[in-house]
């Protein structure tokens, strides 16, 4: 049963990091497979199941291009960074829709930081032009203001509102008009990565997902609406 990842985890990735070629990572990529990629897949398994607890229809799908990601970057749209990510993604969606459009839980480390968060971050022009239909409800728009200020008063973090200019049927004299101005609708903390070594890995993980499970949930139903308004 997974508990934790291995000790060399982080540093492998730092070496990485220093290291950052394709002919270095094809000379590791036994390590890679030992150190990142069957421990992730076994993180996905394990941490599904408790998170089934939460949303029992949560996507755990522990392969590439399912909860985890490609290591190589795709050169086409990002010639000028180096060949490889140095962060792994791990990703947890709910609902049939696409799993960077749905409403997930999140993570991704680096040697240095675990990033954790709940939602969906940066909405494609048609989950914005959704969610921006969603919040002509002063219903929904007061209850997902409850909800980020909740998470906020526990120390999560949002992201920044994207626009400066209230979208048409908004205007500063609607109360919460400024949930409109946002992209994104997510919420995040970080901590030190050496947690992801840890046995308190998953109970820290599921503390964190609890907790913010109300925006997980607004951000579902919101997925919801946008499927079968879109």
């Amino acid at each position: 049963m997974f508990s934790h990842f291995p000790a060399g985890t982080l540093p492998f990735l730092a070496e990485l990091q220093r290291n950052n070629t394709k002919a270095w990572f094809d000379a590791n990529k036994m390590l890679y497979h030992e150190l990142v990629l069957e421990p992730s897949r076994a993180f996905v398994e394990e941490m599904g199941e408790h998170l089934m607890a939460l949303v029992p229809t949560i996507n755990a799908v522990p392969k590439v291009n399912g909860s985890l990601f490609r290591i190589y970057r795709d050169q086409r749209f990002h010639f000028d960074e180096p060949p490889l990510k140095d962060h792994i993604g791990i990703v947890f969606w709910q609902g049939s829709g696409k799993r960077m459009q749905s409403s997930a839980f999140y993570l991704h480390f680096d040697p240095r930081t675990l990033f954790v968060a709940t939602g969906l971050r940066r909405f494609k022009p048609a989950m914005l032009s959704a969610y921006r239909a969603y919040l002509k409800s002063e219903t929904r728009r007061r209850e997902l203001q409850q909800i980020l200020d909740g998470l906020t008063e526990k120390g999560y973090r949002l992201p920044e509102k994207r626009y400066k200019r209230f979208p048409p049927g908004f205007d500063k004299q609607i109360p919460f008009a400024e949930l409109a101005l946002y992209d994104s609708l997510y919420a995040y903390t970080e901590t030190d990565a050496a947690l992801i070594t840890s046995d308190k890995l998953l109970d820290t993980l599921y503390a964190h997902y609890e907790a913010m499970l109300p925006l997980q949930q607004w951000v579902y139903e919101l997925t919801l609406y946008a499927a079968e308004n879109g």
